[in-house]
């Protein structure tokens, strides 16, 4: 028997704001029947595909250190560029590069938080043949 991934959670303070930047970030989207507000505890966003949501949790705490879990992320075209033209973007939306461990070869990956300081990895996508 085996178990699948519903969700990955995030703890943060401010859902709303975080699900519309990872919804930017992933192209996931709010669930039609289940939209996120403001002021609403928990923003949840659903894959185009069907698999794991992102759910996004109102915590009283703040983030107290280096994450312990992290999403690897890699651009979903493999092309020449991309994953430098995805860490350009997602800057873009409002993130902060963390640390640039990129390759002039194309491997390594770029560390990049969120508004909230979550960290996540953008690594080479596919390589092109």
């Amino acid at each position: 028997m085996a178990i699948r991934i519903k969700s990955i959670t995030v703890d943060c303070a401010d859902p709303y704001l975080l699900a519309k930047f990872w919804s930017e970030v992933t192209g996931y989207q709010e669930d039609p029947q289940d939209r996120n507000y403001p002021d609403d505890p928990a923003g949840l966003l659903v894959a185009p595909d069907g698999s794991a949501s992102l759910l996004f949790v109102r915590v009283p705490e703040g983030k107290q250190g280096k994450n312990r879990l992290h999403l690897d992320l890699e651009p979903a075209e493999a092309a020449p560029g991309a994953r430098e033209a995805e860490v350009e973007r997602i800057v873009g939306l409002g993130a902060t590069m963390v640390g640039d461990h990129r390759r002039d070869d194309g491997g390594g990956w770029a560390v990049l938080a969120d508004p909230e300081g979550n960290e996540f990895c953008i690594e080479r996508g596919v390589p092109v043949s």
